[in-house]
């Protein structure tokens, strides 16, 4: 149970969520099989194998939002339709035209659909009540977007916000850059990405590259901000840090996976360990980045 992205809400710190009627709220929206005209689904799933939609573990809760969707390429349904067209020019001698051809591609989308491969996708959403946070597991904010909508539609009140902080990570990431000095805590990986103001929005990426060199600093000069920077936490998370406060690539290193190592006597064990191990170190990565940011911008503030 270690999250790769995230996108990063702010919850009122202590919040008072009662669980067995989250519990109950999640599973009348639980995920449904596609039906056979259906396209997609979404609903929740129980995070483990037993009944339970929200799975609590020291005051932590794991959410597992769950989405079914057929796989119809556009390309198959086009490729028939117009094999059709041309079955019905040849036989009646005259040209299909646009709605004809439109009203077939529809016609073999119902056909299609019901024998269609269904494709089925877990996203995971973790809510700290204790420290206040709401983080979903997502590499794209509409992902996390369309979770947080389904939240919202099944229990009666989330006072979910997006993180804001007082600093701007576009510039805070580039004034670390020129100076070269990190926020305390943290250090400097070696990827990122610079971009240029204007229309152009010319771009420059580095991988796996020095960032102390006189290069960097010239592109910084010449008006380019960083959008994407590597960033290691207390030697303990790596992860890219975003200009509009995405978390990308969290990884987890070795010295923290091993402390979860050997301490499990079976899988539910080790799931347990894992997310208790995730939840704590996570809570305090994003502590320490938002003060690195200035502290959180307030409502109104």
């Amino acid at each position: 149970m270690w999250f790769r992205n995230l996108q990063v809400y702010r919850l009122p710190a202590p919040w008072n969520v009662d669980v067995a009627r989250l519990d109950e709220q999640l599973a009348g929206r639980a995920l449904q099989a596609c039906g056979s005209m259906d396209m997609q689904s979404q609903g929740w799933l129980p995070p483990r194998d037993d009944e339970r939609f929200a799975y609590v573990l020291g005051g932590q809760v794991l959410l597992a939002c769950g989405a079914e969707q057929k796989l119809l390429p556009a390309a198959v349904v086009n490729q028939i339709a117009k094999d059709r067209a041309q079955e019905i020019s040849d036989k009646e001698g005259r040209p299909v035209g646009r709605k004809e051809l439109r009203e077939l591609r529809e016609r073999v989308t119902d056909e299609l659909l019901p024998r269609a491969f269904v494709r089925r996708k877990t996203t995971w959403a973790w809510m700290d009540p204790v420290h206040g946070w709401l983080v979903v597991d997502a590499a794209a904010k509409t992902r996390a977007e369309e979770v947080l909508g389904l939240l919202l539609k099944c229990v009666d009140e989330v006072p979910a916000r997006l993180l804001k902080t007082r600093l701007s990570p576009g510039a805070s990431m580039t004034a670390w850059l020129e100076s070269g000095e990190a926020p305390a805590g943290f250090t400097l990986d070696r990827d990122l990405e610079l971009r240029a103001p204007g229309e152009e929005r010319a771009t420059v990426r580095y991988v796996r590259h020095d960032l102390e060199g006189k290069e960097i600093r010239e592109h910084i000069a010449a008006g380019k901000t960083a959008t994407r920077l590597g960033m290691t936490w207390n030697d303990r998370i790596s992860f890219v840090l975003t200009d509009d406060l995405q978390i990308k690539r969290l990884t987890f290193l070795d010295i923290l996976k091993e402390e979860s190592e050997g301490q499990a006597e079976s899988e539910e064990e080790r799931f347990q360990i894992d997310f208790a191990l995730m939840a704590g170190e996570v809570a305090k990565l994003l502590e320490g980045l938002v003060e690195a940011l200035g502290g959180e911008m307030q409502e109104g503030g």
